[in-house]
């Protein structure tokens, strides 16, 4: 059985990835509006209403502004965890207590030959937790929106054959910016996002003899470059041992443009 996966949509305007085996399929947060959610899926022949549901990461709007008007339109199942269900009333419209479910952090959800695990990172959200997907010895791991990578993270996403890891920022873009210092403290604090060096400091203690591909995501508008991210994260995984297009190659995401609906 096969497992596929595109990045919909990855930055600082909204997020959004699809995952599909032979028999399900599932959307990892909706950050646009309804109408910008059905073009990016006719843009990889995929339709929204064959969806199995909607996982849910945490309540920042980048990551929920869809949820509620495609579940709401297509009677589509959301994923989340309680604290996050609260943190999102109010923000997506009411939802049919029948599309609710919880999925509590640390647990995993089994959809026949699929197994979807969640585990908890460190952003100022409420309760944000990303997720591993299991299928047939295969792993795709998704993991953004967190201020560092723990040990314990770490050992959940180690060996995937697949990475779809936050690159936010450069340090030096970031702090030269235009963005206020609150706003620079909060994005290079443990509760805010990874920049392109950490980044690659972490893969390089998760990368393994199963990985193939990283795509590099939630690249800031402001603070980093496709370009720059990639040479960064190439050279410090060099510095760690790690030849890039060796055994494994790196890939960018994009905010406006999905990338090709891949195997696992």
């Amino acid at each position: 059985m096969s497992l596929h996966f595109s990045v919909l949509s990855s930055g600082s305007t909204g997020n959004a990835i699809y995952v599909e085996t032979d028999e399900h399929s599932f959307l990892v947060d909706a950050g646009f509006s309804g109408r910008q959610m059905e073009a990016l899926f006719q843009k990889i022949d995929r339709k929204i209403e064959n969806l199995d549901g909607i996982l849910v990461t945490h309540e920042h709007s980048d990551h929920i502004k869809g949820v509620g008007v495609l579940a709401r339109k297509y009677h589509l199942p959301v994923f989340a965890n309680q604290k996050t269900w609260s943190a999102m009333d109010g923000l997506i419209g009411e939802i049919p207590t029948d599309q609710k479910f919880t999925f509590d952090m640390e647990t995993v959800k089994s959809f026949g030959g699929l197994n979807i695990e969640s585990f908890g990172v460190s952003h100022d959200a409420v309760e944000p937790m990303f997720y591993v997907f299991h299928q047939d010895n295969k792993k795709l791991v998704l993991i953004t929106d967190t201020g560092y990578v723990s040990d314990r993270m770490k050992g959940i996403i180690s060996n995937a054959n697949v990475y779809i890891f936050e690159s936010n920022h450069d340090v030096q873009m970031l702090r030269m910016g235009r963005y206020p210092w609150n706003i620079k403290r909060r994005i290079l604090s443990d509760v805010g996002h990874v920049s392109n060096e950490d980044a690659a400091v972490a893969m390089s203690d998760c990368i393994g003899d199963q990985t193939k591909r990283i795509y590099l995501a939630h690249l800031s508008l402001d603070n980093n470059l496709k370009d720059l991210a990639r040479m960064s994260v190439t050279q410090t995984l060099q510095s760690k041992g790690f030849i890039v297009g060796e055994s494994f190659d790196l890939y960018d995401t994009d905010p406006k443009l999905p990338t090709p609906l891949t195997a696992v």
